[in-house]
């Protein structure tokens, strides 16, 4: 079972307690030469209620305990 699909089973809303809701996985760049470069390293999961819009931001890294992204960040390096 994969990470998203775990939340979407257990989720319930803290704002609303709406037990429906959306995840999406985001990249951003960090500060310095990651961010001159464009280099997205930082990727988070993004978790919205389908009631209220209300949205959690939970790192990936933290929960899997490995990191995620990291082709993408290499292509993002080689192709900008």
């Amino acid at each position: 079972m994969s990470i998203e699909e775990a939340i979407q089973e257990r989720f319930k809303c803290s704002k609303c307690g709406g037990a429906e809701c959306r995840t999406k996985e985001v990249a951003m760049t960090g500060t310095g030469l990651s961010k001159m470069f464009d280099i997205q390293h930082n990727h988070f999961l993004f978790v919205s209620c389908e009631n209220c819009g209300f949205v959690e931001v939970y790192n990936p890294d933290v929960l899997e305990g490995k990191t995620r992204g990291q082709l993408g960040t290499v292509l993002d390096i080689l192709f900008g």
